[in-house]
């Protein structure tokens, strides 16, 4: 499904992200690896972002979450411009306003799985206070959330390395929503998952994003899955650089 007219060219004080005419191209490349006239989300929008390997997906979430920097063009997060800021405001406007889920989840292994979770809060002053403000509180919320990803309390001791693929995907996802960020992204978030805890998973995820009102901006293969977003992108019909393949693969 390509981006309709109203997608591309919606504004507004309610955007949680706005790219407009962005370009990005790697060190040493001679191509853009992204080029993007227009993409917003509104708060509280959720967005599933589809296409093939090598489509731009990996850069565009960078992009959005302040971790690469537009060649040309502007990126917001929260009407704040990106470019305009040094790598450590850049790394405080992520900590308060971004929870992350990565494909290869960047939990750190010799922590608990409960610090891993409590990870932002111990960052972010204003998510520890929505995670419930006071130290017992904040680790009640992170159980709470491991405990809705089907990780019960024997797990909260245990140190990150020790769990399967899988497991470690959900740590990842209760990381991110911890302290309701305003942003979260979610790059390939249930690859590891078999079908009934993908089931699970789905429901937890988009029940939180939607109680805290967080945007989410969703990226998957998986056509399954995007039956459950009113908004759905394929980022080829989005991203008009010369490398960027033409089509959706079929999956």
């Amino acid at each position: 499904m390509s981006p309709s007219a109203s997608e591309t060219q919606r504004a507004g004080p309610s955007e949680t992200v706005a790219l407009r005419d962005v370009r990005f191209r790697y060190d040493g490349a001679t191509e853009d690896a992204l080029r993007v006239d227009a993409f917003t989300v509104d708060a509280g929008e959720h967005v599933f972002v589809r296409g093939p390997s090598g489509c731009g997906k990996t850069t565009l979430l960078s992009l959005i979450a302040g971790v690469l920097v537009a060649s040309d063009g502007v990126v917001r997060l929260q009407g704040r411009e990106w470019a305009s800021l040094s790598s450590s405001a850049r790394d405080h406007l992520r900590a308060e306003h971004i929870g992350y889920i990565f494909q290869q989840f960047n939990l750190l292994p010799y922590l608990s799985v409960l610090d891993n979770v409590l990870l932002p809060c111990r960052f972010s002053p204003t998510r520890a206070k929505r995670a419930g403000g006071s130290n017992g509180a904040v680790a009640a919320r992170a159980q709470a959330l491991l405990a809705q990803m089907g990780l019960g309390p024997e797990y909260a001791r245990r140190q990150a390395s020790a769990l399967s693929v899988g497991q470690q995907q959900r740590v990842a996802a209760a990381r991110a929503l911890i302290g309701q960020p305003e942003l979260v992204i979610a790059d390939e978030p249930t690859s590891a998952l078999d079908e009934s805890v993908r089931e699970s998973f789905m429901r937890v995820l988009l029940a939180a994003c939607a109680e805290a009102r967080s945007a989410l901006v969703f990226v998957s293969h998986d056509p399954r899955l995007a039956q459950r977003f009113a908004r759905q992108v394929d980022l080829p019909s989005l991203n008009r650089a010369p490398a960027a393949p033409t089509e959706v693969a079929e999956v």
